[in-house]
């Protein structure tokens, strides 16, 4: 089981791992897309790791469709997000700490769907999220999304 821990500036000598997750909102911009999770039942944003020979877009494009069956194309940065303050101790035993940047993405194309990673969708506002069992910080990327920003949100 994924461990995860807290403590000033524990992720310190840490892998570091980059990633991007989307933030798609339905037709009135009050909903977004979640998605549970198969390896821990958690609601989240589509995303994922950051592979080798790739951009962040090309990233965050990629992992939307491996997980919900849909192609998007990304609007805007919403912010970069990360923690120094955390370590995630994965069971192989790799230490990491991860750099997450969310964009905004819109439909182009695709069907919605289940993925091996995914045991549940769908559309939710803001006082729905409030109720949900959500992974690590998502719920703070989605109100930060609907701040619409035109300047990305820098968090450590």
């Amino acid at each position: 089981m994924t461990q995860i821990i807290y403590g000033d500036r524990i992720s310190q000598g840490a892998e570091l791992r980059i990633g991007s997750c989307a933030v798609i909102f339905d037709e009135t911009r009050k909903k977004v897309l979640l998605t549970q999770r198969t390896d821990n039942g958690l609601w989240c944003l589509p995303g994922g790791k950051m592979e080798s020979g790739e951009t962040l877009e090309k990233c965050c494009q990629r992992e939307v469709l491996e997980e919900t069956g849909l192609e998007v194309r990304t609007k805007r940065l919403i912010g970069i997000y990360s923690n120094r303050d955390q370590l995630i101790i994965y069971r192989d035993g790799n230490k990491v700490q991860i750099v997450v940047l969310s964009f905004e993405a819109e439909i182009i194309g695709g069907e919605l769907g289940l993925s091996d990673e995914t045991t549940a969708f769908g559309y939710f506002s803001l006082d729905e999220i409030e109720s949900m069992p959500m992974h690590g910080r998502h719920k703070e990327r989605v109100i930060d999304a609907l701040k619409n920003e035109i300047i990305p949100i820098l968090q450590s």
